[in-house]
């Protein structure tokens, strides 16, 4: 992985929240770079599904690609289009109302570099049916970029925040819910989402801990210490990528590669 405090010059946050999405946003750029030489094509078609206001999308498109970016909410297509033309990748950036079940009533299926799938598996009814879509709209070899929300971290928030029925509640849950009042509606293990990817015909590249220790050390420290932001953000980076630290994350990141054509 290249240099994390680098997200603090070219990533897609600003510097408090880049310790959100540093990970996530080297490993993507790294992919995304990988794809630009061994297909000697650039531009690349990248696909952000539940991309929102752009979080991902124009910075994606910041490095010259073209994003397409399906949403269900109109007022988040709306705040993308701003967001693109306050950052000069308007032509560069398209977004379309849809969602991950019906994905391939306004996309191409088979046409996109990249695929993101950010934020989505945890929401939509069928993990599977969703991600299998995603997948779908991958030329041969493409790359998927999936992040969903990890059971470990949400356990050992509720823990350490004394709230340990919540705690042990999420951790028996098939879901992963600590109650009635959770907001996320479902929360996966690191194998629960190899699993899903390897079912949707991809090679797992590599798998990440996101937000390790970011929600757990106090944000006043972060914002007061010198050099503590910077140190936090090589931690975070040195952490992500041991399997050991995958079960305590807050987030996990999958990388997929590989989708074979249906003639192979």
């Amino acid at each position: 992985m290249s240099d994390p405090t680098s997200s603090l010059r070219s990533g897609p946050a600003r510097p408090r929240a880049a310790l959100r999405t540093a990970v996530v946003w080297e490993v993507l750029k790294d992919a995304l770079d990988r794809r630009v030489k061994a297909t000697g094509r650039e531009p690349l078609d990248v696909l952000d599904t539940g991309g929102g206001s752009g979080n991902f999308a124009v910075p994606v498109a910041g490095l010259g690609h073209r994003v397409t970016v399906v949403d269900p909410s109109p007022n988040a297509l709306f705040a993308l289009e701003r967001r693109a033309a306050e950052a000069g990748v308007a032509d560069r950036v398209r977004g379309v109302q849809g969602d991950a079940h019906g994905l391939f009533d306004v996309v191409e299926r088979g046409g996109y570099d990249a695929v993101l799938c950010h934020g989505v598996l945890e929401y939509v009814d069928d993990p599977a049916e969703a991600l299998g879509n995603a997948v779908g709209a991958l030329r041969p070899d493409g790359v998927l970029s999936l992040l969903a929300a990890g059971l470990g971290g949400a356990v050992l928030a509720r823990a350490l925040a004394g709230h340990f029925k919540e705690a042990k509640e999420a951790l028996t849950d098939p879901a992963g819910r600590w109650g009635e009042n959770d907001p996320m509606p479902r929360r996966f293990t690191a194998e629960q989402l190899t699993d899903l990817v390897g079912a949707a015909g991809l090679r797992v590249g590599s798998v990440h801990g996101v937000r390790v220790f970011a929600d757990l050390v106090p944000g006043v420290l972060v914002d007061t210490e010198p050099g503590a932001m910077e140190a936090l953000l090589n931690l975070e980076a040195a952490a992500a990528e041991l399997p050991s630290f995958h079960s305590v994350a807050t987030q996990l990141h999958v990388l997929g590669e590989g989708r074979k054509s249906a003639t192979d």
